[in-house]
């Protein structure tokens, strides 16, 4: 049985953010999962899950996917009572409802409006809405109203009371009129000038009416009862607020996992396409540089092909930066309801991805490797892979910090081109180490550039233990090491071994994944303080 008041507050935010890959049954589910208490069996979630679905009027969309970008699924009213139904599981004591009722049509608004006030009495929950032009029968389901114009308070106290104030101001609603219609043609300012025009009796303006009203509210015969009711409300009593209880840490690690996955796969946008695209970016380089062979050119060449798979193929990396986008904000509405943490939410995108970055790496890294005949050898192949596979992880650990950052994604996929042009510039390829001016690109730069270390490790694994033939035109019946190639002509530092680079890539990919972490935390910490500051000037 689902624990009253499991937890203590819930907030519906005015944009249904929703994976789009999800059924409706699948977003509920897995809700349910993350947000109900550890103890209670799975049937009984699963259970509870639908009869909130059935509630919110969505058993026939049950097993229609929520769409979006790619493709077409439930309707945008729809979404939003999936997104109620969501926050609605756990029975909040305090749920905060932004614009539940947009993109509901008079009906809908009605049955979920009316469903809610239901649970809300029998749940004893409290329901703080944001509604703008509820319909009549939305509006007498509201015990008391609060009325804004432009930041200052108009009317708070029973919603039956506000056509009587309104009507001892002055400004009295007309027979028949929906009162919350009166209300917000009497005070939206932005048609005033159209007002003074065509009117031709002296009709008050909606600034004239907001001040009227505002004097009006303040009085000492509105303001004293307001006082009274708020010292009411602080003098009664209740049940004191317990700790949330809700999934253990594994358990929400394992259900983000599992969901994350399942996402990836079904996003063509994330998996599909950026593999056909790996694929053609392997078939191309493989056949453009089919068998460089073991003459001195092919040194040349082999550097060129460790070049263009180091840029390239990490470069596309950015590709899936819109389903990042996607997840972060996922992750951030579900985050202001306390689903789960930042922790939960960097670990399961990481275990989720790999698998896929794997085979990323491994088809089309096996194609350009055997078709441009680099060096032979199962381990020399397996280093290949790892690093491709290191390098990938670690680019989109990157974009997810610009994700966070910059939450568009196509100014976020020109910043994220942007900074990894700039690493591909300092990599050691188009200059090599020494020759690069040490002010800014190489200090630090070139040493923060996970392209040196990328290319060196791809190097290493290349020429050491490599013999070719020298420069015929210089010197005749003479073999170059693939150690001399490595100190005199590609200036790769020859102090640590190739796994070292590797063990750098991947403490520069959990750093980022860290200051992901990092940025998150911060940014809850000082968005309410930036509010409250603003909320002061103003």
């Amino acid at each position: 049985m689902l624990p009253r008041h499991a937890c203590t507050k819930a907030y519906v935010t005015q944009d249904s953010v929703l994976m789009s890959t999800m059924s409706v049954r699948e977003a509920i589910y897995y809700s349910a999962q993350l947000q109900l208490p550890g103890t209670m069996p799975a049937a009984e979630k699963r259970a509870h899950a639908d009869a909130v679905i059935r509630e919110m009027g969505l058993g026939d969309a049950m097993d229609t996917r929520i769409g979006g970008r790619m493709t077409k699924g439930i309707s945008g009213g729809q979404r939003k009572r999936v997104t109620i139904c969501v926050e609605m599981l756990t029975r909040p004591r305090l749920l905060f409802l932004d614009e539940p009722t947009s993109g509901l049509d008079s009906a809908a608004s009605y049955h979920v409006m009316s469903h809610i006030a239901r649970v809300a009495a029998r749940e004893g929950m409290t329901v703080v809405a944001a509604v703008h032009q509820p319909c009549g029968d939305v509006f007498d389901l509201f015990h008391r109203l609060c009325l804004l114009a432009y930041g200052r308070t108009i009317f708070f106290g029973p919603a039956s009371g506000a056509t009587q104030f309104f009507t001892e101001s002055g400004f009295p609603c007309p027979p028949l009129r929906n009162p919350s219609d009166h209300f917000l043609r009497t005070i939206n300012k932005d048609f005033d000038e159209e007002i003074v025009e065509s009117s031709k009796a002296r009709r008050k303006t909606a600034a004239e009416a907001i001040e009227i009203l505002t004097d009006a509210y303040q009085s000492p015969a509105y303001s004293e009862k307001t006082m009274d009711r708020i010292a009411e409300m602080k003098g009664i009593g209740g049940a004191p607020f317990r700790k949330r209880e809700q999934a253990s840490f594994s358990t929400k690690l394992f259900v983000l996992t599992r969901r994350s996955f399942v996402n990836m796969h079904r996003d063509i946008g994330y998996y599909w396409m950026r593999l056909g695209v790996y694929l053609g970016i392997g078939i191309c380089l493989g056949t453009i540089f089919y068998q460089v062979g073991h003459s001195y050119s092919s040194i040349q060449a082999r550097c060129e092909v460790i070049m263009y798979t180091t840029a390239l193929l990490t470069f596309m990396a950015i590709g899936g930066f819109p389903s990042f986008v996607e997840d972060v904000k996922v992750f951030r509405r579900e985050r202001l309801s306390g689903h789960y943490g930042v922790a939960e939410f960097v670990i399961s995108n990481t275990l989720s991805a790999t698998p896929y970055l794997a085979v990323i790496a491994v088809i089309p890294g096996a194609m350009l490797y055997y078709l441009t005949g680099l060096t032979k050898g199962p381990d020399r192949f397996a280093y290949f892979v790892v690093n491709l596979c290191m390098c990938t992880l670690l680019v989109e650990s990157m974009m997810m910090i610009i994700a966070v950052i910059v939450p568009d994604f196509l100014m976020g996929i020109i910043v994220g081109a942007g900074v990894q042009g700039v690493m591909m510039l300092n990599g050691g390829f188009f200059r090599l180490p020494n020759e690069l001016p040490k002010p800014v690109w190489k200090y630090p730069c070139y040493y923060i550039s996970f392209h040196k270390y990328a290319v060196q490790g791809f190097y290493k694994n290349e020429f050491i233990g490599q013999t070719f033939p020298s420069d015929q035109l210089v010197e005749k019946n003479v073999t170059i090491s693939g150690l001399r190639v490595l100190q005199e002509k590609l200036q790769v530092e020859m102090g640590y071994s190739k796994w070292v680079n590797i063990a750098i890539l991947c403490g520069m990919m959990v750093l980022y994944r860290v200051m992901f972490f990092a940025i998150v935390k911060i940014a809850e910490e000082v968005r309410p303080k930036l509010r409250g500051m603003r909320c002061k000037l103003c």
